[in-house]
This record gives C-alpha cells, sequence and structure tokens, in this order.
C-alpha cells in the first residue's frame, strides 16, 4: 500500500502524463486540419491513426494504474480485457454494417431514380409520337 505521499506523487504523475497525451492529440488535429501551419493539412487517415492510438493508450493507463489492473492476477485482468476487445470489436462490426446497409440504400435510390427518368423519357416520347399524328 502506497503513503499517502507516494500515492499523491502518483495521481500527479498519471494527471500530467494524461494531459500530455490529450495536448498532443488536440495538437496533432489542429495541426491535420490547418490551423496550426497554414495551408498544411494532414491526411485524415494519419489524423485517426493518431488519435485512436492516443485514445487506447490513456485507456490502457486509467486501467491499469488508477483501476489497479497492474496490481491484480492475470486471470482477472484477462477477465476485464477480453470482453472489453469483444466490445471494440462488435463495435468495429456494427459500424461497417451500418456503411454495407447505407451503401445499399444509396444503390437503390440511384437505380430508383434511374427507372424515374426512363419512364418519364418514355411518357415524352409517347407524348410527342402522339402530337406528330
Amino acid at each position: 500500500m502506497l503513503s499517502k505521499e507516494e500515492g499523491k506523487k502518483v495521481l500527479i504523475k498519471g494527471l500530467i502524463i494524461l494531459a500530455i497525451v490529450t495536448l498532443l492529440e488536440v495538437g496533432l488535429a489542429l495541426l491535420g486540419k490547418g490551423y496550426l501551419i497554414h495551408g498544411f493539412t494532414l491526411p485524415k487517415s494519419v489524423m485517426y491513426l493518431g488519435m485512436i492510438i492516443g485514445s487506447l493508450y490513456k485507456a490502457y493507463f486509467i486501467v491499469f494504474e488508477f483501476m489497479h489492473m497492474k496490481y491484480e492476477v492475470k486471470g482477472l485482468s484477462m477477465s476485464v480485457l477480453l470482453p472489453t476487445l469483444l466490445l471494440v470489436w462488435a463495435i468495429i462490426a456494427f459500424l461497417a454494417e451500418g456503411n454495407y446497409w447505407n451503401d445499399s440504400r444509396l444503390n437503390i435510390v440511384k437505380k430508383n431514380n434511374i427507372g424515374l427518368e426512363n419512364q418519364s423519357s418514355k411518357a415524352e416520347d409517347v407524348k410527342s409520337l402522339e402530337n406528330h399524328h
């Protein structure tokens, strides 16, 4: 068990680490969007990857330091981490599925619009034939 002073030092160190990582994420976003250096932008994939890595590090740090997971037996740690990984996998799968449904819906709308255009052009052809006779 840590003494009160040692506990404060660990807490302050943790907060400083989290603040630095957060500032790096904000700096990356501002740099990537061109707000820090006018005319300079980063590819979205680089920005997103940097943000994901920073967020995962902060989550890891909070769970292992502030929730004391690094002091627990391996079985307990795995019982917390494995369901979390499954949750992340589920989120990725649901996002991919939602993207597929969105693309399918857009294709249906596009085909419906093409069908309407074909019908209206056929109706115009019929009217022009009727007018000539």
